[in-house]
């Protein structure tokens, strides 16, 4: 079997494992959440008869399996995920979804161009100095700040450049305030939230970049290309760089994936409105239609980005053969 064969075949094998996944994933959740009690229906500014009719329309007082048969069908044939009922109450789920998102992806964006860029440095620097002070030092503050949790960073942030030093606001500046999304207003008081993602994420790329690096550099080969007249500099981009990013590429790919995701703590800390806090806000508010798609919506964006994940390391070194058999 030819390498484009076993590709082939390793990739709808990873889609239908994916498939099933997200199948069993999405079943067990909606099983045990309409095992919870119905939350009360709220008196103010709510008619509890359309409530309860809109229930009865989305199969609550029918058995769970057919709640669950009505509700895929409702996704599948006519792209119908239900209305808010604790928040944004009758409004469409998936619109509100898509007003919420492009924070949540611009937030995440500006992290990774800034996390990457910097993590890949300090890796390469690093790796240059092994053993020395300078791989030390850069060694020690990687291990403290991928031990130490995101919303730690958060809270630091704010106290010292939000509070002591005023440089920016506390929390994400609303729309009537910036004017747009892409606006200076709005970019500046997105700064806290960049900046307490994208420590764990350039001490990450920078412990992953050392190590692999590191290991490049001792081999044979690099030995070889001095050898044969390359100049130090000229063997670490032609050679080591190239094998190195074997493994880099793929967790690059898989951040620029994750970026629909987000991050539920710094959003809820910061106040931005995105899709991490309206996951929490669904969870506390008990509000099930939007807990159910946001829960499908991040077991999508996880389950894609490793089969991507995988999948790249074989156009990335084609000496990689996946799924096909010597």
């Amino acid at each position: 079997m030819s390498n484009r064969q076993g590709m082939g075949r390793y990739i709808v094998q990873r889609i239908l494992y994916m498939l099933l996944t997200m199948f069993v994933i999405t079943l067990m959740c909606f099983i045990l959440i309409k095992l919870l009690p119905l939350p009360l229906i709220k008196e103010q500014g709510r008619d509890p008869t359309l409530v309860l009719l809109r229930r009865e329309k989305m199969g609550y007082n029918k058995p769970i399996m057919v709640q669950f048969f009505l509700y895929m069908k409702g996704i599948f044939t006519e792209w119908y995920w239900g209305v808010g009922e604790q928040m944004y109450d009758s409004l469409p789920i998936w619109d509100v979804m898509m007003q919420k998102l492009p924070y949540t992806v611009v937030v995440n964006l500006y992290s990774i161009l800034i996390s990457i860029p910097l993590g890949l440095l300090l890796g390469i620097y690093a790796a240059l100095k092994k053993n020395k002070w300078q791989d030390a030092t850069i060694s020690t503050l990687v291990m403290v700040f991928i031990s130490v949790p995101s919303y730690v960073y958060a809270f630091l942030v704010q106290y010292i450049f939000c509070f002591k030093l005023q440089w920016f606001p506390l929390l994400l500046a609303s729309e009537s305030e910036a004017g747009s999304l892409m606006s200076w207003t709005m970019f500046k008081s997105m700064v806290p939230a960049v900046m307490s993602l994208s420590f764990g994420v350039i001490a990450g790329f920078t412990r992953y970049t050392r190590a692999e690096l590191s290991e490049v550099l001792t081999g044979d080969y690099m030995l070889l290309a001095r050898t044969k007249g390359l100049t130090k500099r000229q063997a670490i981009s032609r050679h080591a760089m190239r094998n190195a990013m074997v493994v880099i590429l793929p967790m690059i790919i898989g951040e620029f994936i994750g970026i629909l995701g987000g991050s539920l703590i710094i959003e809820n800390i910061f106040g931005i409105p995105g899709i991490g806090n309206l996951y929490i806000n669904s969870i506390n508010l008990r509000d099930y239609n939007f807990f159910m798609a946001l829960t499908i919506f991040y077991t999508l964006i996880g389950l894609v980005s490793g089969i991507v994940i995988d999948i790249s390391y074989g156009f990335i070194d084609p000496r990689i053969r996946m799924g096909s058999k010597k």
